[in-house]
């Protein structure tokens, strides 16, 4: 995951400008539709889906993963296919940090779990 969000670049200047930012925890959101760096996309909705903690390593060289599996809910009704992951400052609404187009594409129907493995969400800033 390595495209940052419009939002986020504008962050990083500001941490430079010696501006505050208060860091928050990452949620991982799934997309329908892929956002771009200033956001839009189609994020999934209803059916029991909701983000999630990404709950990521101690960075280093440039790089963080989920240190555990990320579980989304039991898909109560059908998602679509999900093509694209992003990592949000909130649950809910928020603002993007970073998004990433699937290596493969997932449909997920009414009782499926969408599920990443711990160390498959890759964090990268080089």
């Amino acid at each position: 995951m390595a495209e940052f969000s419009d939002y986020m670049e504008n962050k990083i200047i500001e941490v430079m400008r010696a501006t505050s930012f208060t860091a928050v925890a990452a949620y991982v959101a799934l997309y329908t539709v892929a956002p771009t760096d200033a956001g839009g996309g189609t994020e999934v909705s209803g059916g029991a889906y909701a983000r999630q903690l990404a709950g990521l390593s101690v960075a280093s060289g440039g790089l963080s993963s989920n240190a555990a599996d990320i579980t989304f809910p039991t898909a109560t009704a059908d998602w679509g296919t999900v093509v694209a992951v992003a990592l949000f400052d909130a649950a809910t609404v928020g603002n993007m940090y970073m998004w990433s187009p699937l290596d493969a594409n997932k449909v997920v129907a009414s009782g499926d779990t969408f599920k990443i493995n711990a160390g498959d969400l890759d964090v990268v800033v080089a």
